[in-house]
């Protein structure tokens, strides 16, 4: 990394040290301007006197002094970025400072100066110091219009202080690509006006006609502080246009410098879905997990290396990690050893199919807290092979679950989905058998049991996005199963917040639900990932539709019909009210089902129907009683 940022603090010290000799120049040439105007330009008559001599005498202690007071006031830090009102207001203060010390110095070493110098000096220095500053500043503006010829032309979304920040680094950067040749902005006033000499052209209304009229090859989103359904609103302003998307980061990243204006990044869809993010209370998070033995099941996948990450920062008494897939748990590892060295982290492989392995871990670390995320979730692989689901779905997670009873665990949190909802599928309804195990265990043992769902995660392996990136990468075509699906969507982090804070809330039992706002159409989710990309849909990048897979269903949905709604502190995480059911018999039930030969599939799925009393078949579609209770 400091090899990478060498040749940029090379050029920055040269500039540093040509200003300062530039200073040194000037400095020296008010002092003698100041005089020589004194005297009406009269140079003889000036040689008459002893001003000229002390001056000289003195010449070096001032420059020094100045010098250091335009250090102190930081002149030679914001000139390579911009010049500003800011900037001129400290060269007026170095100016005085200078132009004070000058009589000062001149006082105590006895040396003669006209009574008018001090106020001439100050304001020939002040105006060649900030002429030029503001003359570099035009150099540099005239160097990026010439170089701009020939490259992005660029519409700014964004009139505000982001705005001016992007556009100010767009005109100055010399590693920008962009001219920027139009503004949008919702705000009325402000049409007709100029920001840094472009014009405010109009609304969101008029970006495909502004788009056309000043030929723009790239949209730039300044609004940071935008939600993502505004996002949402403006990207689909942009659909009739054949530009690409691109956002800023953080305006308060931006305005300290942290980032850079080449790090202006492309609009990811991960920007444009779902409601804005869950506030958890990490206070109340920190309360069961700091100082405690945490362990995580499936912690090298997707929902369980954010777990680890999360309970990482909490700072645990030791972290353990069970996975059967090593290089999964490989990864997380190395990257919790790199960023938590101080961390007592255990990874164990293993699987929580085999109740001994569960046992053994569980007798020898003894977890106050488990995470149960080990699953298997991908519907279509688990309709073609049932008993893998309840094998590991339902008995990985009655191992554990019984393990946490016998060895003292105080929570027990299940990482369920929305799909033991009404399943329609082997993997849905392996899930609610999950569900079931959780509210049984709760029921007879110390531990609290608590079950937390949600939907979609975004970005997680086998999910929707990373496949339709895949297929927009290979030129498509881009497959959606039916145009009608719709799907609710939550990014990890998130999800896992979630789940720490129904942690928190944890008194046994429950099974906490997000609100997880508006569902998204998987159909124009496609599309705008495709725009996204630069392409046209169904122009650029074709989208089959390939029907309803095995296990699918158009709408997925939260709650059961009956379980109702209890809010909780936080107003988007809402708790089901348990559906009861006998425990002895169900747990019966769960030893029949283990019974069931591997060759009897239709026995299987016969017994998954009898225990999920929700269980239907897979028509792809919702009951609409059901779907009305899904509103979250």
């Amino acid at each position: 990394m400091k090899e990478i940022k060498r040749p940029h603090s090379a050029q920055k010290t040269l500039r540093v040290t040509c200003l300062v000799l530039a200073d040194l120049i000037l400095i020296n040439l008010s002092a003698f301007l100041a005089l020589y105007i004194r005297f009406e330009f009269d140079l003889g008559q000036l040689r008459a006197t002893a001003f000229l001599h002390d001056m000289l005498v003195y010449a070096g202690i001032n420059s020094v002094c100045t010098i250091v007071i335009f250090r102190i006031l930081k002149l030679y830090n914001s000139l390579w970025e911009f010049a500003s009102v800011p900037e001129l207001l400290r060269i007026a203060m170095g100016c005085l400072l200078s132009s004070v010390t000058y009589m000062v110095g001149m006082f105590m070493l006895q040396l003669a100066m006209p009574r008018s110098f001090p106020v001439m000096y100050m304001l020939i220095l002040c105006l060649l110091c900030g002429s030029l500053r503001f003359a570099y500043r035009g150099v540099r503006r005239t160097r990026a219009g010439l170089r701009s010829r020939g490259e992005k032309r660029t519409m700014l979304i964004g009139g505000g202080q982001a705005g001016a920040i992007a556009l100010r680094e767009f005109q100055t950067s010399p590693r920008s690509e962009n001219k920027v040749v139009c503004i949008i902005d919702d705000a009325p006033e402000k049409y007709g006006s100029y920001l840094r000499g472009v014009k405010i052209v109009g609304g969101r209304d008029v970006i495909p006609a502004m788009a056309e009229k000043y030929r723009v090859d790239e949209i730039v989103l300044a609004i940071p502080s935008a939600s993502r359904q505004e996002k949402l609103q403006i990207l689909n302003c942009c659909h009739d246009t054949s530009c690409t998307l691109r956002t800023l980061p953080g305006i308060c990243q931006l305005a300290n410098g942290e980032v850079r204006i080449e790090q202006i990044r492309e609009v990811d869809i991960e920007d444009l879905l779902g409601r804005e993010t869950v506030k958890v209370d990490l206070h109340e998070v920190a309360a069961y997990i700091t100082g405690k033995t945490v362990l995580v099941t499936g912690g090298g996948g997707s929902i369980g290396s954010e777990l680890c990450r999360q309970a990482a920062a909490q700072r645990p008494r030791r972290l353990v990690i069970f996975d059967i897939y090593e290089n999964n748990a490989y990864d997380i590892q190395m990257e919790l050893r790199r960023t938590h060295p101080e961390l007592d982290l255990v990874v164990l492989i293993g699987s929580v199919r085999d109740r001994q392995r569960v046992m053994q871990v569980f007798d020898r670390y003894r977890p106050d807290v488990v995470c149960h995320a080990a699953a298997h979730k991908h519907v279509p692989l688990m309709e073609s092979s049932p008993f893998e689901a309840v094998k590991n779905n339902v008995f990985g997670t009655y191992n554990v679950a019984q393990a946490a009873d016998l060895y003292g665990t105080q929570r027990f949190i299940l990482i369920s989905t929305d799909k033991a909802v009404n399943p329609t599928n082997v993997m849905g309804a392996s899930k609610r058998l999950c569900e079931m195990i959780v509210q049984m265990m709760n029921d007879r043992s110390a531990t609290e049991y608590v079950a937390v769902r949600f939907g979609n995660v975004l970005g997680s392996a086998g999910s929707v996005i990373p496949l339709f990136r895949k297929q927009i990468k290979a030129g498509g075509p881009v497959t959606v199963t039916d145009k009608r699906v719709i799907r609710y969507f939550m990014t990890i982090p998130e999800a896992v917040q979630l789940i720490f804070q129904a942690g928190a809330y944890a008194r046994g039992g429950e099974i906490f639900v997000l609100d997880m706002g508006e569902p998204v159409r998987i159909d124009d989710l496609a599309r705008n990932m495709i725009r996204l990309s630069g392409f046209e849909p169904d122009v650029d990048i074709p989208i089959e539709y390939t029907g309803l897979r095995p296990g699918e269903k158009l709408y997925e949905e939260l709650l059961l019909s009956g379980e109702g709604m209890q809010k909780t502190k936080n107003d988007l995480i809402y708790i089901g009210h348990e559906i009861a059911f006998d425990p002895a018999a169900f747990e019966e039930n769960l030893m029949l089902l283990r019974a069931i030969p591997e060759t009897d599939e239709s026995a299987l799925r016969a017994k998954l129907r009898e225990m999920v009393p929700t269980f239907h078949a897979s028509d792809g579609q919702t009951r609409p009683e059901a779907a009305g209770a899904a509103v979250v």
